[in-house]
């Protein structure tokens, strides 16, 4: 009877055996452990659908990659999934900047970047021809931050932020037809300058032209004041030389007699009767 008993445990146990043998080769997934069981970025979403969110609207240069490329791992079987940015970004001197979450402070949406308002060295890494112009070209706007104008990365700020503009008509978008933002006293401009852009500073020029009834009455400031304010010209650039080498000896300059620019009918009664004197002893001769 016991012999029979033993056959029967024997029995019971290789029935247990086999069963547990089948149901592993049929069900894989009970012979894969989990640490070896491959995520894929629509895994991630399920539990992490703001990270994926951030990415598709603000990932920038990280769209191009998956999640894994980063968080290699997860918890509890890595410690840290948490990525150094190092560990994709080299070979820049940004790249060199410590601190890099104090600027990108969600790395799903990088280039998503608030600054505090007392930031220049960091902007320097990336933006070194906008300085030069800063240093080149001393102003006010030299002494600022980077980030007191683009205290969010990117933004370009209008001036009328800061400044008034030259007369009340005139738009923010007005002044970059003269004024570079790093280089804001290096005032150059086109051919299409109103007059009456000029005029508001320069009113009393203005009015003078206006009130004329000679040729340069027709033109444009920008006509002669080329390119470049404070640009004068020398009235032989468009006129050449118009009178005697006896009279020019005599008036070396156009202004003794023609006053200025914008009033050449303003000629005084004492440079008339010394172009008198000279015509008739030039007769004389």
């Amino acid at each position: 009877m016991k012999v029979v008993k033993g056959f029967k445990l024997l029995g019971v146990l290789g029935l247990a055996l086999g069963v547990s043998l089948i149901l592993g080769a049929t069900n894989p997934a009970s012979a894969e452990s989990p640490a070896n069981v491959t995520l894929t970025s629509s895994d991630c979403v399920k539990c992490h659908a703001g990270p994926s969110a951030d990415i598709a609207k603000d990932g920038a240069g990280h769209k191009k990659i998956t999640c894994q490329d980063c968080h290699t791992g997860h918890r509890p079987e890595s410690k840290n999934n948490i990525p150094l940015c190092s560990q994709c970004h080299s070979g820049k001197k940004h790249y060199e900047l410590k601190g890099c979450l104090g600027c990108h402070k969600n790395p799903h949406a990088p280039l998503n970047i608030i600054l505090a308002r007392n930031i220049t060295d960091a902007c320097l890494t990336c933006h070194t021809q906008q300085m030069a112009q800063l240093r080149e070209f001393k102003s006010k706007h030299t002494n600022l931050y980077c980030s007191t104008c683009h205290d969010v990365h990117g933004k370009i700020p209008a001036c009328t932020q800061c400044h008034k503009t030259h007369y009340a008509e005139q738009s923010a978008a007005d002044c970059k037809k003269c004024h570079k933002a790093h280089q804001p006293k290096n005032v150059v401009y086109g051919k299409d300058i109103p007059n009456k852009d000029c005029g508001a500073c320069h009113k009393k020029a203005l009015e003078l032209l206006s009130a004329s009834t000679v040729k340069h009455k027709s033109l444009a400031c920008v006509y002669c004041h080329q390119n470049k304010h404070k640009v004068v010209p020398k009235c032989q650039d468009c006129h050449g030389v118009p009178h005697s080498a006896l009279m020019m000896a005599k008036f070396t300059k156009c202004a003794d007699c023609h006053t200025i620019a914008h009033d050449l009918n303003h000629w005084s009664t004492t440079k008339k009767e010394e172009v008198k004197h000279t015509r008739r002893t030039k007769k004389k001769r």
